[in-house]
């Protein structure tokens, strides 16, 4: 007979923890749906981190599970190691029989007519998809303060940004709403957001994960990836999304690397960790950062890892090339979004009704202000006379740092650097300063330029805020940054610094947003 704990040790469960129980038999799906459906009941006041939540889906994906499960034979033997375990998706990966809003007034209440790749293995592995995630609009920004429905919350701090875009993905899983969560990576908003929240984030190769379905923001640098609460998990939900898509043209022809045994195996010794100059010192890091970041080089150090310092000039000039590239790319992405074809239409209070003033009243008033800044921001530098100083420059320069990170992988197996220069900053405090909310994405920017793999791992409090370490590979190698991930969470963990188990308790706290 099957006891079912109390439910608030069911979240606080590890994703791998709990589909062992589902596999054994010791909880069932819908119990473990339920309770997760009960925490977001209880705390969304506050956090306001999921935008729609599919209750009826998710309870009957959870069900139908229970029941392969009690039959057993030989589909319950095919079922997915990750079966039965909720998820919630970032509302930019459009899925079928759910809004999809991209967090933007111009596609409010819009239901895509198909899913991603993404959400098809999701959905053909069986995991209950708890409902769609805040964003900053369009993914533009870098603390989920630019939403259309209201800014998502930091569960460590309810003062305080959960970082962006995805802070709605990362506050999910860290408030323990939901075990696993996908995101999307422009610039660093899966790993950002996980420095912020105390949460595993990782960026996949660029083309590792099909973006079919994904709405584009910036298409050669956007990429979709787990966000989870440990290393492991992020690498079984990494190894499910994973693989080849011919209907994604940017798709990587390779199977999914062995993730999840790379995430298992935790021995450093002599391995090569490179420090990236421009990424680890610098104005603007906050001390609490360095000083967390000092600590995880030393205990590589003593674990038998080689620390070595790498140089990257070109870093230096990443941020600006990069606002250069995405927002122009973005601004074409953009014009489908004219109130014709699909979507929220707003028609001219006066004059002529004619195409042209339907696409200016509804862009005007379906997209915010962020959003407008980078649209023309990126249609000025693509414009003629403009194109090869600015658009054209900046693509140089994103072959330079490419450049640097190959003469870098040729001294070191992974590099590493803070995740973010600060931890988590409090609400409405960069909203006004534009270019101060840029300098976030610093030490994140330099992967999406170059295509390479990423990941977060909390890596010790500040002020009692978490910080994260980020870890590099070069393309295709996956697996690496899931090994030094891995070991650094064993090598902290082992000191008793489970971040995600130190994060307050939320159902107490309310407050308007």
């Amino acid at each position: 007979m099957t006891t079912t704990p109390h439910s608030t040790d069911l979240i606080r469960l590890t994703a791998a923890e709990m589909a062992a129980k589902l596999r054994a038999g010791e909880i069932t799906s819908v119990d473990l749906t339920q309770a997760h459906l009960d925490r977001i009941e209880a705390v969304e006041p506050t956090l306001n981190a999921f935008l729609h939540v599919s209750a009826e889906e998710a309870l009957t994906t959870a069900a139908e599970v229970d029941k392969i499960r009690v039959a057993g034979g030989a589909e319950a033997e095919k079922l997915h190691p990750l079966a039965g375990v909720p998820i919630a998706i970032k509302d930019l990966i459009v899925t079928k029989g759910q809004p999809t809003t991209a967090a933007s007034k111009i596609l409010e209440g819009w239901m895509s007519p198909y899913d991603a790749t993404v959400v098809e293995k999701i959905r053909e592995a069986k995991l209950p998809i708890l409902g769609k995630t805040n964003l900053d609009e369009f993914a533009m920004g870098s603390s989920t303060e630019h939403s259309a429905f209201g800014p998502t919350r930091n569960p460590w701090d309810i003062e305080r940004i959960p970082g962006g875009s995805g802070g709605g993905s990362a506050a999910a899983v860290a408030a323990f709403e939901a075990p696993l969560a996908l995101g999307t990576d422009t610039g660093g908003s899966i790993r950002e957001p996980g420095a912020f929240t105390g949460t595993v984030g990782t960026k996949p190769t660029y083309g590792g994960v099909s973006r079919y379905g994904a709405i584009a923001m910036a298409s050669s640098l956007d990429q979709i990836g787990p966000v989870t609460r440990t290393v492991e998990d992020a690498a079984l939900l990494h190894e499910l999304i994973g693989g080849h898509d011919p209907k994604d043209s940017t798709s990587l022809p390779e199977p999914v690397p062995a993730l999840v045994d790379a995430a298992r195996t935790h021995d450093v010794a002599g391995k090569k960790i490179g420090v990236i100059k421009q990424l680890a010192t610098g104005e603007g890091y906050q001390q609490g950062v360095l000083d967390a970041f000092n600590s995880s080089l030393d205990a590589l150090r003593e674990a038998g890892a080689e620390i070595v310092e790498v140089d990257c000039p070109s870093f230096d000039y990443a941020l600006g090339a990069y606002y250069l590239i995405m927002p122009s790319e973005a601004s074409s992405n953009l014009a489908r979004y004219d109130g014709v074809r699909y979507g929220t239409r707003v028609l001219p209070e006066e004059g002529p009704l004619t195409i042209e003033r339907v696409m200016g009243a509804t862009r005007a008033a379906g997209f915010g202000e962020e959003v407008k800044r980078r649209i023309i921001l990126g249609t000025y530098a693509l414009s003629a006379g403009y194109y090869d100083a600015y658009y054209g420059s900046a693509q140089k320069i994103r072959t330079l740092i490419q450049r640097d990170f190959d003469a870098a992988f040729e001294q070191a197996d992974v590099l590493i650097s803070p995740t973010a220069p600060t931890v988590a900053f409090k609400m409405g405090e960069k909203t006004d300063d534009p270019m101060a909310m840029y300098l976030n994405d610093i030490a994140t920017i330099p992967a999406n330029l170059a295509g390479i793999p990423g990941i977060n791992v909390p890596a010790g409090l500040s002020d009692g805020l978490p910080v994260g370490i980020q870890f590099l590979a070069p393309a295709k190698e996956d697996a690496r940054v899931y090994h030094a991930a891995a070991a650094l969470e064993e090598l902290l963990g082992g000191k008793g610094e489970v971040i995600w188990q130190q994060i307050p308790d939320l159902a107490s706290s309310s407050v308007d947003v």
